[in-house]
């Protein structure tokens, strides 16, 4: 077994670094507007453009996953991840 720092929990570093992203994405859009700070909204989206769709006649599935990394969702990344070093 692994040994676990006391305090310390995992799904607590994984709930503020999904806080982080969405924050961090928040704030990206607030910035596209302004000229100052639109660069935070600077990214790359990854995933698929099109959703794939599975018809198996009675049961459709359709799948889609994209996902968008901004500058903005990154300094909230690491913020949680700083807040969590310290809690």
């Amino acid at each position: 077994m692994g040994k676990r720092i006391a305090g310390k929990n995992g799904w607590a570093l994984l709930l503020l670094i999904l806080v982080g992203v969405v924050l961090g994405g928040f704030l990206g859009q607030l910035a596209a507007g302004n000229t100052a700070f639109s660069w935070l909204n600077y990214g790359q989206n990854f995933g698929l453009t099109t959703p794939v769709v599975l018809d198996l006649g009675i049961f459709v599935l359709t799948l889609g996953f994209s996902i968008n990394i901004t500058i903005a969702s990154l300094i909230g990344v690491a913020i949680a991840c700083i807040i969590y070093h310290f809690i």
